[in-house]
């Protein structure tokens, strides 16, 4: 289990323009990260270089469990969930099959998956195809998948967007479960996370 992230001087770019340079900061158990600044400053790469998708042009992020540094490709493959702008939902299956096979498939338990549907609100709509869910609803039905599953890190690129402000009011009653129970949140935002959280502005 992931208890601590640390970033130690980063640096990213996107093609030859670097996005930030000499980055460090620490995340541990408990904590969350609220990612801040303007559009293409690279937050998003920021969560990607963390999950594992983008390299770092310099600089390392480690991962350490209780028991000290954590393997970072098993960190990343077993204890990491990361949700992007995309829902990444199959439009033509029922929401409820879309939501078990994804659980499921990240270790978690069908029961696991009603239960968190049920707790953002969305068992009324289990039955619909995806495709017939509202844009709100879909990204609920993703938040789902992300709080039925056992893993620590939660890595979240405006994970607030598309929700109205009760459905933020679930998620955010979610995450401060999340943290209590010991796992870490790092999200990008334009709007405040509903939890306490510690900012880190990205300049751009």
């Amino acid at each position: 289990m992931i208890e601590t992230v640390e970033v130690e001087a980063l640096s990213l770019a996107r093609g030859e323009r670097e996005l930030f340079a000499d980055l460090s900061f620490r995340v541990g158990a408990g904590e969350a990260l609220a990612l801040t600044g303007p559009n293409g400053a690279g937050k998003t790469s920021l969560l990607r270089a963390i999950a594992g998708f983008i390299a770092p042009s310099a600089g390392r992020i480690r991962f350490a469990g209780r028991e000290g540094p954590l393997d970072a490709d098993d960190a990343r493959r077993i204890d990491t969930h990361f949700l992007g702008h995309e829902d990444g939902l199959k439009a033509g299956r029922l929401a409820l099959d879309e939501l078990l096979f994804q659980v499921q498939w990240t270790g978690g338990a069908p029961a696991a998956a009603i239960a968190a549907a049920e707790r953002l609100g969305l068992a009324r709509v289990l039955k619909l195809a995806v495709r017939r869910l509202s844009a709100g609803q879909r990204r609920r039905l993703a938040l789902a998948r992300l709080v039925a599953s056992a893993r620590s890190l939660w890595l979240l690129d405006e994970p607030l967007a598309p929700l109205d402000s009760a459905s933020r009011l679930l998620f955010g009653e979610a995450m401060a479960g999340h943290l209590a129970a010991g796992g870490l949140v790092v999200a990008a935002v334009h709007d405040p996370l509903p939890i306490r959280s510690r900012a880190l502005s990205l300049p751009g």
